[in-house]
């Protein structure tokens, strides 16, 4: 019988066949609102831009490589004889997971997602209204979806995780602002990055990395729910931050519900807070500190005085060791209600199958405005701006769970001191932090520790603007702190 099959070195070389490279794809429109009554007419720039890098094999360059596109949508001024005169603030959110779609379509853009003064949607269908409180007048705006958000993805045959990293977190949005910058002459612009949540880690690291890889010096950066210091928001047994730094928004979570003793419920929000923060920064955490060595008198006495500011039993502070974990705060605080506070926004409440449990099913403050953000986002994208895809627009991902953090392994991730660093560097940029007080995402007395342990020195420090609203994570979605939260990046950039 004669052997047919051929011989391993009789075999055919296989063709090793080359994946196709992405292509850019852009739509550009002409509109016009009126913000502040006066009409104001603009460009927006939507679409995808090709990410390359050198590649290499064996030690030989073999060109230019495409990696990844990444998604944006810009919108600059008409009538402007030169664009280089004009600021331009580059925007995005957090998670890490998160599309730009929040501070686009709640506070920065054109247009915005109409919601009632409160935050609430209400039912569907939703819309979007012309956005009286845009920063389009002062700059021209590019919202950047990060790679695995919004359209952006990695090119075919990439390793999709390779991204979804700090370090490389940093350089691809990093690579797009100067691929940005440079393809549409903006070098001589003044520039501003804003930041929300994760978005703040981004922004912080960008502010150092920008200098340092790109020669660009930046003229602000606007922090918006400050996520700078991992430390302060991460409950651990051995971590004694976490409770001292949320006590002053649960008694303000406490007092929005009405949950608080007559004498502290007639007090004025701010009042109470500088009366809690006193005490969570002083004798709370002197006994924190003391661990098991607290004399049980002083617990018990401490454990009278914190359950006064948080609305919970004095019995129930006791079971906790005198520290009180978020979800299970969000779980009790209106458990005889069987109600539940939201995290991103404690003013939001919601419904699970039980009150029993020690975590919300959902968190409400994220599920009041989710809808209405998504569904104009996506009708937004190809009604008005004409950019047709069928995949879908990833508003938020859970990138988060899986998140590497390189340099971070091990210990709690901190970007302060390159914020500190990137100041020294360049003296002239200017940093807005905004905190909302009923925010358990990024509490604002964590802002303020985070910003007064910088480490920057005392002629740096007036570069700093702090400001504080009644709302949120989002603060932006209550009325009124979206009207002074506008004024507040106005002045800020102009």
């Amino acid at each position: 019988m004669t052997d047919t099959m051929a011989t391993p070195e009789e075999k055919p070389a296989e063709k090793t066949e080359k994946k196709p490279e992405p292509t850019e794809q852009l739509s550009v429109t002409k509109h016009s609102v009126r913000i502040g009554g006066k009409k104001v007419a603009y460009t927006v720039t939507c679409g995808t831009m090709v990410m390359r890098e050198e590649a290499e094999k064996e030690g030989k360059s073999e060109g230019e490589k495409a990696r990844a596109t990444v998604f944006f949508i810009a919108y600059t001024l008409d009538g402007v004889k030169d664009n280089a005169k004009r600021p331009v603030t580059f925007s995005f959110n957090g998670g890490p997971g998160s599309s730009s779609v929040w501070l686009h379509l709640g506070l920065l853009g054109p247009k915005r997602v109409l919601l009632d003064d409160e935050g609430y949607a209400g039912e569907p269908p939703y819309k979007l209204v012309d956005n009286d409180y845009s920063l389009l007048p002062q700059t021209d705006l590019v919202f950047i979806d990060p790679v695995g958000t919004g359209y952006s993805r990695m090119a075919e045959g990439e390793k999709v995780k390779e991204y979804h990293e700090y370090k490389r977190d940093l350089e691809s949005v990093g690579q797009f602002i100067r691929t940005y910058t440079t393809r549409y002459g903006r070098w001589s612009s003044a520039k501003y990055l804003i930041g929300e949540s994760y978005g703040t880690t981004r922004a912080s690291g960008l502010a150092g990395h920008l200098i340092e890889r790109y020669g660009m010096f930046l003229n602000g950066v606007m922090l918006v729910s400050v996520a700078l210091d991992f430390q302060t928001f991460r409950f651990d047994a051995t971590n004694p931050l976490p409770p001292v730094l949320y006590l002053p928004t649960y008694a303000a979570t406490a007092w929005f519900h009405k949950r608080l003793p007559a004498d502290l419920q007639k007090k004025k929000l701010r009042a109470l807070l500088d009366e809690v923060e006193a005490f969570a920064g002083g004798e709370y955490a002197a006994a924190l500190f003391q661990g098991d060595a607290l004399p049980d008198a002083e617990r018990t006495r401490l454990a009278k005085k914190i359950a006064r500011y948080t609305g919970l039993s004095v019995e129930y502070v006791e079971r906790t060791n005198l520290r009180i974990e978020i979800f299970r705060f969000c779980k009790e605080l209106l458990r005889g209600e069987r109600r539940t506070v939201g995290r991103l926004d404690s003013r939001y409440t919601g419904m699970d199958r039980d009150a029993a449990g020690e975590q919300f099913e959902y968190d409400p403050g994220f599920a009041a405005i989710y809808g209405a953000y998504a569904a104009t986002l996506n009708d937004y994208l190809r009604t008005d701006l004409k950019f047709e895809r069928d995949g879908p627009y990833e508003i938020l991902k859970g990138l988060y769970l899986d998140w590497g953090w390189g340099e971070f392994v091990n210990r709690f991730a901190s970007v302060g001191d390159t914020l500190r660093k990137a100041m020294s560097m360049n003296p002239h940029m200017r940093v807005l932090v905004a905190n909302g007080y009923y925010d358990f995402a990024t509490p604002h007395f964590a802002s303020d520790y985070t910003m007064r342990h910088l480490g920057i020195e005392p002629e740096l420090r007036k570069n700093i603007t702090t400001s504080y609203y009644e709302a949120g994570h989002m603060m932006y979605v209550h009325q009124p702190s979206l009207e002074k939260l506008a004024k507040e990046l106005r002045a800020f950039v102009k």
